[in-house]
């Protein structure tokens, strides 16, 4: 028996679906739209200081209960004594022998001791340095000493140059409130830091020689403007150095330029910027940004039940891989975690689905494999690129303070000292005392080498 169409039915039908598409279509493009103005430009990835609109507190998840972990050892107030004292300040007793109040003798019950942290102001002082000169009548020649602590022909000395270079490149104090503070003109303050730059103009590369030959390695990038220019600074960074580049460019002849042609050892940490593709070395691509993509995937398509049933088996599990390098395991028992793992986020991504989203991120690991699971390979690699994305965070605040660099050269001078006390902290010395110590010896000899004075693991770390 032959069924017969009805082609009005069939053109209705068809119409029904079309308007049914595109209704689809505007649901889509309106959530994007909505999420774009909410989150901003790059979506869940958005830096905090380019979200248009930020949730009020009360809007916002509820905060953990403060308070140490269990089991963590406190660190409160410590006393200390007479011997340890930096200065012991007799105050004289308010009332003499009588009580002010009913006019009985009083007696004495001996010394309270009261102990007080104080601050001197950061203000230069105006040392007179007395140099003895000595003349020999024969030889026509005048024989006096070096000043001490000062560089030859500066006018500040070796403490006020670490101590505003450790305010302003360390701890990301403005330049004029450094002025301000310790009495330093503003001009005079920039030839301070470009002659230490000049000073340590070879640091950085020899700490790029060292970063190459590291086991990990991280690196990442950020907008900053120079000379009212865009451009960007790169940061290479390991546990122990993080080296700064200020550059008007973001293409891949800055890390190339830093990594070199040669092949190197271990694994670099990264996103998946093209710009880190032809790195010479094993590349890791952050969890993070991956798990970011991935739970937007629901925000993108709420209604899909494919969507939520891949978000909540893949999102634990980049979760896990995440934190598992930070647990208290053994390295057996970490191995065989990972390795789980690992088979689990494989299994998630290689099952079948019909979704295009889902296909996109399973497609990112079938493309990128040899990229995405070397932290289960070696325990010291992390899943995650955040230890570049804090070290870059000081250097995002001094671009909302400052707007960037004035010049060339106060960029070149930036990459210098930020990457010389940068390093110095997370090397464990003080960077303002050790600036000093160094500068102290630059000063008896200006031509020595600043890199093994900066770094040795001979010298005591202030």
């Amino acid at each position: 028996m032959k069924r017969s169409f009805c082609q009005e039915c069939f053109k209705k039908q068809l119409k029904i679906d079309q308007l049914t598409e595109e209704n689809e279509g505007l649901k889509r493009k309106l959530r994007y739209r909505e999420r774009r103005r909410g989150e901003g430009f790059f979506g869940s990835s958005t830096p905090s200081s380019k979200v248009p609109v930020k949730p009020n507190s009360s809007q916002q998840r509820e905060r953990k209960k403060r308070g140490a972990k269990p089991g963590h050892k406190g660190a409160g107030r410590k006393g200390f004594d007479e011997r340890q004292a930096d200065n012991v300040v007799e105050v004289k007793a308010e009332v003499g022998e009588r009580c002010p109040q009913c006019g009985g003798r009083l007696t004495n019950k001996g010394i309270k001791n009261r102990m007080v942290l104080e601050s001197r102001p950061v203000k230069v002082q105006r040392v007179l340095y007395r140099l003895p000169q000595k003349y020999c009548a024969q030889c026509h020649c005048t024989f006096a000493p070096t000043t001490p602590c000062v560089l030859p022909k500066s006018l500040y000395g070796n403490q006020a140059l670490a101590s505003a270079a450790a305010m302003h490149y360390l701890h990301g104090v403005p330049m004029g409130r450094v002025c301000e503070q310790m009495g330093i003109e503003p001009g005079s303050l920039v030839q301070m830091f470009h002659r230490l730059d000049r000073l340590f103009d070879a640091v950085p590369e020899k700490l790029i020689e060292q970063y190459r030959q590291s086991p990990v390695k991280h690196a990442d990038e950020t907008s900053w403007r120079t000379n009212g220019n865009n451009g960007y600074v790169w940061l290479f960074a390991t546990d122990k150095m993080s080296i700064f580049q200020f550059r008007d460019t973001r293409s891949s002849k800055v890390p190339r330029a830093v990594f070199g042609q040669k092949p190197l050892p271990g694994v670099v940490v990264v996103d998946r910027y093209a710009a880190y593709n032809k790195t010479p070395c094993k590349i890791q691509y952050c969890y993070s940004h991956l798990l970011r993509e991935v739970q937007d995937l629901e925000k993108e398509f709420p209604d899909s039940e494919e969507i939520k049933t891949f978000v909540s088996t893949m999102a634990p599990l980049l979760s896990l891989a995440i934190n598992l390098r930070n647990q208290r395991v053994s390295d057996k028992q970490f191995y065989r975690r990972a390795a789980k793992l690992k088979e689990q986020i494989l299994a998630a991504v290689n099952s079948p689905a019909q979704h295009g989203g889902i296909r996109h991120i399973q497609d990112l690991f079938a493309k990128n494999e040899k990229r995405l699971h070397h932290w289960a390979d070696d325990r010291r690699v992390p899943a995650d690129n955040n230890l570049a994305e804090r070290d870059l965070r000081p250097t995002v605040i001094a671009r909302k303070v400052s707007f960037g660099s004035q010049s060339d050269a106060g960029a070149k001078t930036r990459s210098t000292l930020m990457t010389v006390v940068h390093t110095l902290k997370k090397d464990g010395f003080n960077p303002a005392s050790r600036l000093k110590l160094v500068l102290d010896q630059l000063a008896n000899d200006i031509s020595l080498d600043p890199f093994p004075l900066l770094f040795s693991r001979d010298s005591p770390r202030h």
